[in-house]
């Protein structure tokens, strides 16, 4: 009973984990000959973010270049560089939204082709350096993976706070929208109201100028 109440826990972790905590994402980008490709993520304060990228060439006798450009939500340029064809990019989040990474080919490089490039893009736990903390710990087997899933677990309970709050601001926005829906109702009643009642006394004074009435 233990043993299968341990499993469940450890099911259940499992799920959340890979559903609402930051994980790794590999990407693989077409660039074209010419423009730009982005990928964004929508990341949370204070959290880590590493990414390492390179070109895929068609064939050994072209290696083209690329431009690559990471900015935060407020425009903050984290990494930029060119004339690549490999890298990689590190840093801890200090905004909240979406951080934006955009590729492009280099003028005179592309030989009229398309690019290819391969994005190991690892956010939060995904990004932790496990082997390091294993050594740092002297953690081993089953003690790093339960260290693995308490970090999960971690990660999981700040990205619910975090939708949490999103939640309540946008329930905040609604109201006030709603509010102002409902004052704006009540004035253009108001307004038309007054509109009827100023062309009936209008009207009413044509008829009697007239002695139709």
């Amino acid at each position: 009973m233990k043993n299968s109440t341990l499993l469940l826990v450890l099911f259940l972790c499992f799920f959340f984990a890979i559903n609402f905590v930051p994980s790794a994402l590999a990407i693989w980008l077409t660039l074209p000959t010419s423009g730009t490709k982005c990928v964004s993520e929508e990341i949370q304060n204070n959290v880590v973010v590493l990414a390492d990228y390179i070109v895929i060439p068609d064939d050994h006798s072209h290696n083209p270049t690329l431009a690559v450009k990471v900015t935060s939500p407020y425009g903050n340029n984290l990494h930029h560089k060119e004339n690549t064809t490999h890298g990689n990019f590190a840093f801890t989040t200090q905004e909240t939204g979406n951080y934006l990474a955009c590729f492009w080919v280099d003028g005179g490089n592309h030989g009229g082709k398309e690019v290819s490039v391969n994005l190991d893009w690892k956010i939060g736990i995904a990004a932790k350096d496990w082997d390091s903390v294993a050594k740092k710990e002297k953690l081993e087997g089953v003690e790093l993976e339960l260290r693995k899933l308490e970090g999960s677990v971690e990660a999981i309970h700040e990205n619910l706070l975090y939708l949490k709050g999103r939640e309540a601001e946008m329930r905040t926005v609604s109201e006030r929208t709603n509010g102002r829906v409902a004052w704006f109702s009540i004035m253009s009643l108001g307004i038309c109201i007054g509109v009827s009642a100023l062309q009936l006394w209008h009207l009413k004074r044509f008829f009697q100028k007239k002695k139709l009435i």
